[in-house]
C-alpha cells in the first residue's frame, strides 16, 4: 500500500479506534494516531526530504514510538517530545494538535509558516521553541489554556496584532520571547502577575504606549528597546497621551481601516439635498460628461503607460551613463520573450513574484522593476543597485550575474540558508526573484557606507580621521556578525566567505553589519575561491575550499587593516629602505606586521591617525594580538570568532581620549556621518 495512502487512513479512521471498551485498544488507536499526524506533518512540510530516509513505516506495526525516528521522544508509547530545528522545514503545523500528549515542541530555525491556533489543543506543552520562522497572525488567546507552559519562545516570526492579557494565566511560565515580530499595541498590564517569569523580551516590535514599571524594572532597556512608541520611566520619553492608547495623531499613522476615517454623513447628506434640487435634463447631461472626460482621460493615460513600458524596455540604463534611473528593464524583456515556462519549471506566474523573508513592507516586483535606481558599482558576483520604492522606501538590490547554474529548489536552499538569518550586526536579505535568464537579490539598504571608505577614503589633507572608539566598535559588530554565522551553521559548517572591509557596512545608526553572506555558496569551491574577494587563509591555496577557520583569517586580516591603516598587499616591507612609489613591492600584511614586530618596530604598525590618542598603547597591542592570534598560518590553531568577539568586548574603550598635540578643529568621524563614496558598496552585498 502506498505510504501517504496508509497515513491518511490511518488519520481518518484510527481516531474510532479510541471508542473500544478496551484500554490497550485505547493504547494502540492513540499510538497510531501519534503516527498518522507526524507522517501527515512531514508530507506537508519536509519538501527537501530531510526525514524521508528515517521516517519510514517498514511494517504495518510500525509506530513512531516503535522505532528511533529523528526527533521524536516518546514515553509509554506516545509522542511526548518533537525536536526538529534548523532542517529548512516549510509549511504549516495544522497536523499536530491531535499530539495531545506532546510536552515539549522545538522546530526553532525552519520555515514553518501559518498560524500558532493548533498549538492550543495540545494542552500538555511545557516547551514551546518556534523562533526564526515564518508564522503569521495574532498570538491565540486559547494559548492561556496551556497551563503546564514553563517557556514560550515565539520570536523572529511575522507575528501581528496585540500582545493577548490572557499570556498572564501562564502562572509557571520561566521564559516569554516575542522579540522581532510585528506586533502592535500597549504592553498588558496583566504581564506583572507572571512572578515566576525570569526572562522577557519584547524588542523590535511596534508596541506603543506606557510600560509597565515593574516589569521595566525587572528585566531592563533591552527587553524593550526597538519599539519607538513606548514610554515611561527613563530613558524612555515620557508619556505624552493618556489611556494607552498608543501616541498622538501628529506621530502616528492611521491604518487603512473603515472604522477608523471621520464620519462622512454630514457630507452625504448636504450632497443629497443638493441633488434634490436639479432636474432630470441636468442630471442626464452631468452624467453624460462625466463619461466622456473619464473615456479621454483613461486614453490618455493608456497611451502614456504604454509609451513608458516601451521606453523602459530599450536598455537597463537611463541618464547619467546608466547609473541613475535604471528600471530593471532587462526582466521585462525575459517575460516578453519566453512567455510559458523555462526549461527549470519556472511559470510565468512565478516569474511575476518576489518571495519574501518578512511580511512587514512587501511589495510587488513591478514596483521594483519601475523604481528610481541608482548603479552603486559591480562586484565579483553582479551589480548592485540603491532603489527607491513608490512609498519613498529604499532598498539594495544585488544582480546577480552568471554566478548560478542551479535549478529552482537549490537556488531557494541557499536563500532559506541566507534569508533566515536574523541578527543586528548581519545585513538582512529581505527578498529574492528567481527565474532562468535573471536572478535579484533584494537587501535592507546601508545608508552610511563602508568601513573601508571611512578607513581609506580621502587620505591626506583635509581628511577626517577614524577615531579609535569608532573602530573598535565597528570590527565588534563585525565580530559579532561572523560569530552569529559560525553559531548558527555549525553542524553545517557554513562560512561567510567573503570576509573583508567593503563588506562592513554601516546602518542608519552607524551599527556596524556584515554582509554578502551565503553568496559563496552560489559558486562551486574552487571558483568561490578565485572569484571572492576576501582576504584568503593561505590554507586555501591547497584544500580549495572556504571554511570557517578561514574566515578568522580574514577577520584579523580585517584587524589588521584597521589598526594599521593600510589596505592588504598595498604597502612597502619594512625591511627595505624606504624608497619611490613605483619601486614599492606590496607583501602579504600579516607577514608585514610580524617583520615589524620581529624588528621591534611595533610603533611603526599602527596607524599614524592612531597615535595622535592618549593612553591607548595597552588597547592597541592587546588588539594586536587578537589580529595575530588569527593569522596563525594553522588553522586548528586560531580561536572561534565567539571567542574573538568576548577578546574585543574585553578591550573596548568608552572614548579616544585626544593627545595634548591633536587638531580638536578637525573632529573625529562619527560612525553615523553618511558618506557619499560609492566605492562604499561596490563589493558590498
Amino acid at each position: 500500500m502506498d505510504l501517504h495512502v496508509f497515513s491518511l487512513l490511518l488519520f481518518l479512521f484510527l481516531p474510532l479506534s479510541l471508542y473500544s471498551p478496551t484500554a490497550t485498544a485505547v493504547a494502540i488507536a492513540t499510538t497510531d494516531n501519534d503516527t498518522a499526524a507526524l507522517i501527515l506533518f512531514r508530507s506537508q512540510t519536509d519538501l527537501h526530504g530531510t526525514l524521508l530516509s528515517n521516517w519510514t513505516l517498514p511494517s504495518n506495526t510500525t509506530t513512531a514510538c516503535s522505532v528511533s525516528w529523528t526527533g521524536v521522544n516518546c514515553t509509554n508509547g506516545r509522542v511526548t517530545a518533537l525536536i526538529l530545528p534548523s532542517l529548512n522545514l516549510r509549511g504549516p503545523i495544522d497536523s499536530l494538535s491531535s499530539l495531545d500528549q506532546l510536552r515539549h515542541l522545538d522546530l526553532r530555525h525552519n520555515r514553518l509558516n501559518g498560524t500558532l491556533t493548533p498549538l492550543t489543543h495540545c494542552l500538555n506543552l511545557k516547551l514551546i521553541y518556534l523562533s526564526n520562522n515564518d508564522f503569521s497572525g495574532e498570538i491565540p488567546p486559547e494559548i492561556s489554556s496551556l497551563h503546564r507552559l514553563l517557556r514560550l519562545d515565539l520570536s523572529d516570526n511575522n507575528l501581528e496584532g496585540p500582545i493577548p492579557s490572557e499570556l498572564s494565566n501562564l502562572t509557571r511560565l520561566l521564559t516569554l520571547r516575542l522579540q522581532d515580530n510585528a506586533l502592535i499595541g500597549p504592553i498588558p498590564k496583566e504581564l506583572n502577575s507572571l512572578s515566576q517569569l525570569k526572562t522577557l523580551n519584547l524588542s523590535n516590535n511596534e508596541l506603543y504606549g506606557d510600560v509597565p514599571q515593574n516589569l521595566y524594572k525587572r528585566f531592563g532597556q533591552k527587553s524593550f528597546a526597538g519599539n519607538s512608541g513606548l514610554c515611561g520611566i527613563s530613558p524612555l520619553p515620557q508619556c505624552s497621551f493618556t489611556g494607552g492608547q498608543g501616541p498622538s495623531i501628529s506621530s502616528q499613522t492611521v491604518p487603512s481601516n473603515p472604522t477608523q476615517f471621520p464620519a462622512t454623513a454630514p457630507i452625504e447628506g448636504s450632497l443629497k439635498n443638493s441633488r434634490k434640487g436639479l432636474s432630470n435634463g441636468a442630471m442626464v447631461g452631468i452624467i453624460v460628461a462625466s463619461a466622456v472626460g473619464f473615456l479621454v482621460i483613461t486614453s490618455f493615460l493608456v497611451a502614456y503607460c504604454c509609451g513608458r513600458y516601451s521606453r523602459d524596455g530599450s536598455s537597463i540604463g537611463g541618464s547619467e551613463s546608466g547609473k541613475r534611473r535604471s528600471s530593471y528593464s532587462s526582466e521585462k524583456r525575459v517575460y516578453a520573450n519566453n512567455g510559458g515556462a523555462d526549461s527549470d519549471g519556472t511559470t510565468a506566474t512565478d516569474k511575476s513574484k518576489l518571495v519574501f523573508f518578512d511580511r512587514r513592507k512587501q511589495f510587488e516586483l513591478e514596483e521594483l522593476l519601475r523604481a528610481s535606481a541608482e548603479m552603486l558599482g559591480k562586484g565579483s558576483l553582479g551589480t548592485v543597485y540603491k532603489a527607491v520604492l513608490d512609498d519613498g522606501c529604499t532598498v539594495a538590490v544585488k544582480r546577480l550575474k552568471d554566478a548560478n547554474p542551479c535549478s529552482r529548489k537549490e537556488f531557494e536552499q541557499y536563500m532559506d540558508v541566507i534569508g533566515k538569518l536574523k541578527h543586528p550586526n548581519i545585513v538582512k536579505l529581505r527578498a529574492y526573484y528567481y527565474a532562468k535568464e535573471e536572478k535579484l537579490l533584494v537587501y535592507d539598504y546601508m545608508p552610511n557606507g563602508s568601513l573601508h571608505s571611512l578607513l581609506h577614503g580621502n587620505r591626506g589633507p583635509g581628511r577626517i580621521p577614524l577615531d579609535w572608539t569608532t573602530r573598535i566598535s565597528l570590527v565588534l559588530g563585525a565580530a559579532r556578525g561572523i560569530a552569529k554565522i559560525h553559531e548558527e551553521y555549525a553542524s553545517s559548517r557554513i562560512p561567510h566567505g567573503n570576509v573583508k572591509s567593503t563588506n562592513v557596512l554601516l546602518d542608519k545608526n552607524g551599527v556596524a553589519c556584515i554582509s554578502d553572506f551565503g553568496l559563496s555558496l552560489l559558486l562551486n569551491p574552487v571558483h568561490a575561491i578565485a572569484r571572492l574577494g576576501g582576504y584568503k587563509a593561505p590554507e586555501q591555496a591547497e584544500i580549495k575550499r572556504l571554511s570557517q577557520k578561514s574566515d578568522v583569517y580574514s577577520f584579523g586580516v580585517l584587524l589588521l587593516e584597521v589598526l594599521t591603516g593600510k589596505a592588504p598587499s598595498q604597502y612597502p616591507s619594512p625591511s627595505r629602505p624606504r624608497m619611490d612609489q613605483e619601486e614599492e613591492q606590496p607583501v602579504d600584511l600579516p607577514k608585514w606586521v610580524r617583520s615589524v614586530v620581529r624588528d621591534e618596530w611595533t610603533a611603526e604598525v599602527f596607524d599614524s591617525e592612531l597615535l595622535r590618542y592618549k593612553n591607548i598603547e595597552e588597547e592597541l597591542v592587546s588588539m594586536l594580538h587578537v589580529a595575530m592570534a588569527c593569522v596563525v598560518p594553522q588553522p586548528e590553531k586560531r580561536p572561534t570568532m565567539s571567542e574573538v568577539a568576548k577578546l574585543i568586548e574585553e578591550i573596548r574603550v568608552e572614548q579616544s581620549p585626544l593627545g595634548e598635540d591633536y587638531d580638536e578643529s578637525r573632529n573625529s568621524m562619527s560612525p553615523s556621518v553618511a558618506t557619499t563614496d560609492q566605492d562604499a558598496v561596490v563589493g558590498a552585498y
